[in-house]
């Protein structure tokens, strides 16, 4: 009965360790929003990661986080860096990477805690008119053997996490 029940499990684990063979290591997810607001507006809200405490899902897990910044936000070296006990908030830092001026901002997402990993995230705006803006927020990266058979999973809670935080977004934007 028990070499059974061994033999089952192990028949699992190998099961899900070849099925990670046949899973793309790397992930990409994105969603978008039409905001009723300026390109400008819009461009100038979103360079400064700061602001991400009133929209980001994520970063809104955990209002008692311990946060540090180190530079200027809203320019290339920007890093905003957050610690926190909550499993769902982790460890970890963002960075600026790179801006286009009034175009897109460009963040790489170091995670330590409760799993490591790098993520490239961008924003990007478009002027559909003079006041209607769509902006684009994709995030890609890449997942380790066998760890990459979770992006199967993860990425519907990724963009799902990601239309909310870009609703709160456009309710902030829309409100001014």
């Amino acid at each position: 009965m028990i070499v059974n029940i061994l033999i089952g499990i192990a028949a699992v684990v190998v099961l899900v360790l070849v099925a990670a063979l046949f899973v793309s290591k790397t992930y990409r997810v994105e969603s978008e929003v039409l905001i009723h607001r300026n390109k400008e507006e819009v461009f100038d809200y979103i360079r400064y990661l700061r602001n991400q405490d009133f929209y980001s899902k994520w970063v809104m897990s955990d209002p008692d986080k311990k946060t540090e910044f180190r530079g200027k936000d809203g320019s290339v070296g920007f890093v905003y860096a957050w610690d926190s006990e909550n499993k769902s908030a982790g460890k970890g830092e963002q960075e600026i990477v790179n801006v286009d001026e009034g175009q897109s901002v460009d963040i790489e997402i170091r995670f330590e805690k409760p799993f490591e990993g790098v993520a490239q995230t961008r924003m990007n705006t478009e002027n559909v008119s003079g006041d209607q803006t769509r902006l684009n927020w994709s995030m890609e990266g890449v997942q380790k053997y066998p760890m990459n058979l979770m992006t199967l999973f993860m990425k519907k809670m990724l963009v799902k996490d990601m239309d909310t935080s870009l609703a709160n977004l456009k309710r902030i934007l829309e409100k001014k």
